[in-house]
């Protein structure tokens, strides 16, 4: 797709090289002006964004215009002959009509709303027919235009897009701040920050020396007591044969050894607890000192882009905005979601590659760093992107540190992170304060790894912190540790300075950890402040803890639970079941495909008597909604996961291994029992019903649209082909018979597009059908000797029912 080049244009009036500080555009088929060519054409009139005016009749001419000069067409003539205004004059008037599209009954538009859609029995969707009303008839409204009317429909979304969120853009920070002054103040930090790393390394060696000696002196009074012992007992054992004086000098010498031994694991354990401790202390004192030195830089910046304003506009067009906040706001929830800053991650892929592209070299200084990440930047939300991207992509974790590592080289920025006193919050903090935007680090607890659901917040375990940033006229919440992702490739990773192989690269993050959402961040994340909850009604600790266990993907799917009441922890009926059902939005519903597994919460057994745990949980989809239906084969609390995939119907069919990645999980608690459970017949994994048959192979049932079949002895099932299929299969399953010998009552033919799968049960019971096909026709394979033929895939499985066979069906 064609991009243009915004950072390097030229101007349409002089033809001369236009950069992105004097730059005006793009405008009518992305033409720029420098800022001093931006007038009117005719009499040289300098415009601006507000007043300028292209020629709307022809439509080669890019020139631009004031309002006295703009070409305009000569008088037209529009009177009641005329025949879009006749037709409309023509219209009955009306005094008692309203357009129920805009002002319905309240019943019918509620009943609209939730109307379900049914499917025919020919597979398609079809929703209830509108009734018809005459134009004779009192009832015909006219002129029924609103929002939904499809030709507006998107323009109106655009608008509201837009009256969401507008900034115009910011010229760099070198217009209005010098890099030497802003240079001068980190010198003046950085020494700080030498004064404290000093003042660090004496107290740790002084208690390094401290523990030492008194491990030390606590070794020579247990040594001396074990020796005078060992000298009293050879005293009293003189006289003795030299056999026993020989087994008690192995004896003392074992218990020398063992005293030693102890004494090092005591000391190692001391050192261990006093190094946590020291850490503690470290990153508090680290935190906040780069609290003051941000808020030392904050103002700095804040006062000379205060001093520029007075004097020139701060933006490139010419627009004007609300001017960003000198101190830091109060917390607030935002006034507009993610969704409306950016839809796609896509749109911050210019951003994204300068990242990139900054993180394969090392930076001397923090002002260095960050102006190379948001030189080219336009927006608050653009800086704070581009350093959420370098710090996800720079791989903190796996840097490596020479030990004597000095403030002023490159590496040396990141000591803080060496030393485990700066953390991936903090350095974002501080990097924010240099591009001039209000961040802040949060504490609270998060759902991180080790967390299961109905885990209760009772200690330290599950402490985390993270960062909340001032962009878009709000507090938004970004979290660069979980946002952090691996380098595909890494061991090609190139070295400082070598872009050699660079661009065969990819860079994995999750973008769902930037600027996310307040109302899917609380999932994950407590803070210990209401108010950094943004949210209009803050929730307790323990509505946190009864919040259902969702990861980013959840989101990232635009999933959500259809049951208000979806819990963490779900509790069964007397008869052992309980279900979880998970709504998919419209535009994944073709694409989605869930997989779960199920095993004892405390033991993480997966088996029950021999059967594998899943064949006690029922996985079915109708309309957009998934549903888990687990029945428990005894009392006892349980651990579901729940796990998803998007793939092509193309990408599913080719039979290869798909990677599903966790969504959500649920503690199922069982108090009692009351029915004894059967496991459900042995079939292939996934969810049960023609639904997946549909979805991913265009085959339509015909016969029977649910999971669930009640039949006698004696079954047809029957679909319809929408597109070519071949090879078809189908097994037979139940418990305690092998498979093999149902393999006869089983038969399948195809006609046309029509295929038929016949059935015969040889006795009365629960049996499960897997059903299983294949492309026709797959990709060309050409051999060695110039042939080709077509590859066949390996037969899919396709769907699968659950029938009960009865005489009395």
């Amino acid at each position: 797709m064609y991009r243009p080049n915004f950072y390097e244009s030229t101007c349409f009036r002089c033809n001369e090289i236009v950069y992105q500080v004097d730059r005006v555009g793009p405008l009518k088929d992305f033409t720029f002006f420098h800022s001093g060519c931006f007038k009117c054409a005719v009499c040289g009139t300098k415009l601006t964004l507000k007043t300028y005016y292209n020629n709307q009749h022809w439509t080669e001419d890019k020139e631009v215009y004031c309002s006295s000069h703009v070409p305009k067409i000569g008088p037209g003539h529009l009177d009641n002959s005329s025949v879009g205004i006749r037709s409309a004059l023509n219209v009955p008037k009306s005094n008692n009509y309203v357009n129920e599209q805009i002002r319905g009954h309240a019943r019918n538009s509620y009943e609209t709303e939730l109307s379900p859609t049914r499917a025919t029995n020919g597979g398609s969707v079809h929703a209830s027919p509108a009734r018809e009303v005459s134009r004779d008839t009192p009832d015909y409204q006219y002129g029924r235009f609103d929002a939904s009317a499809l030709h507006i429909a998107h323009a109106l979304k655009q608008t509201e897009l837009q009256k969401a969120y507008h900034r115009p853009k910011e010229k760099p920070i070198d217009c209005y701040l010098d890099r030497d002054e802003q240079t001068k103040l980190e010198m003046k930090h950085r020494q700080e920050e030498d004064d404290l790393y000093r003042k660090f390394s004496k107290h740790r060696e002084e208690e390094n020396r401290r523990i030492r000696e008194e491990i030390q002196d606590e070794w020579e009074r247990e040594l001396e007591r074990l020796t005078n012992r060992f000298q009293q007992e050879m005293q009293v054992k003189k006289r003795r044969p030299e056999s026993e004086i020989g087994a008690l000098t192995l004896r003392h010498q074992q218990e020398r050894a063992d005293l030693e031994k102890n004494m090092t694991l005591r000391r190692d354990k001391k050192k261990e607890s006093l190094t946590r401790k020291m850490l503690e202390h470290e990153r508090a004192a680290t935190a906040a000192l780069v609290e003051k030195q941000s808020h030392e830089m904050m103002e700095l910046i804040t006062e000379r882009r205060s001093e520029y304003m007075a004097g020139s506009s701060l933006y490139i067009d010419g627009e004007e905005a609300p001017p960003y906040p000198a101190r830091a706001p109060p917390p607030q929830p935002p006034l507009v979601s993610k969704f409306h800053i950016y839809t796609d991650p896509t749109e911050f892929a210019d951003v994204d590659k300068i990242a990139i592209s900054v993180a394969q070299e090392d930076q001397k200084t923090f002002t260095d760093l960050v102006r190379q990440l948001v030189g080219r930047c336009a927006s608050d939300v653009e800086k704070a992107r581009t350093i959420f991207r370098w710090i996800t992509v720079k791989n903190l974790n796996n840097i490596h540190f020479d030990d004597n590592l000095k403030g002023d080289s490159p590496l040396g920025l990141l000591r803080g992170i060496k030393h485990g006193t700066e953390s991936y919050h903090v350095l974002f903090k501080r990097l924010c304060s240099y591009a001039g935007l209000h961040c802040v680090v949060i504490k609270g607890y998060s759902k991180s790894a080790g967390y299961q659901p109905g885990v209760r917040f009772e200690d330290n375990r599950f402490r985390n912190s993270w960062n909340a940033v001032y962009v878009a006229g709000a507090w938004r919440f970004v979290q660069c540790n979980w946002g952090a992702r691996h380098l595909v490739n890494a061991k090609d990773a190139p070295k400082p300075g070598n872009r050699g192989k660079s661009d065969s690269l990819r860079y994995e993050y999750d973008d769902h950890y930037f600027l996310t959402d307040p109302r899917e961040f609380i999932y994950e994340f407590y803070p210990l402040q209401p108010d950094w909850q943004l949210l209009k009604t803050p929730i307790t600790l323990h509505d946190f803890e009864e919040l259902p266990f969702v990861r980013s993907l959840f989101f990232r799917y635009g999933l959500y639970f259809s049951d208000p009441n979806t819990k963490a922890v779900m509790f069964t009926d007397s008869t052992g079941a309980a279900t979880m059902r998970i709504a998919m939005p419209a535009h994944m519903q073709s694409s989605l495909i869930f997989h779960y597994n199920l095993k004892f919460y405390d033991t993480e057994g997966d088996g029950f008597d021999g059967v594998s745990l899943k064949r006690f949980v029922m996985q079915s989809v109708v309309g957009n909604v998934v549903s888990f239906r687990v029945h428990a084969p005894c009392s006892g609390a349980f651990l579901l996961d729940i796990f998803a995939n998007a793939v092509t119907p193309r990408e599913y069919l080719t039979g290869e291994p798909m990677k599903f990645k966790s969504v959500c999980k649920f503690k199922i608690c069982c108090a009692e029992l009351q029915t004894v459970m059967v496991p459900l017949p042995d079939c292939a994994s996934g969810e049960w019903g023609p639904t997946k048959a549909t979805r991913l192979f265009g085959l339509v049932p015909i016969t029977h649209q649910e999971a669930l079949v009640f039949a006698g002895r004696e079954l047809e099932i029957q679909f319809r082909m929408s597109r070519p299929l071949a090879d078809f299969m189908a097994t037979l399953h139940k418990n305690g018979v092998d498979e093999k010998r149902l393999s006869k009552y089983v038969q399948q033919n195809v006609s046309d597009d029509i295929v038929n799968f016949y059935i015969t049960f040889p006795e009365e019971g629960q049996y499960g059908l897997d059903i299983y096909t294949r492309e026709r026709g797959g990709p060309t394979a050409i051999h060695q000797n110039g042939s080709t033929e077509k590859e066949k895939h390996l037969l899919t499985h396709c769907c699968k029912y659950l029938i009960n066979s009865s005489k009395r069906n």
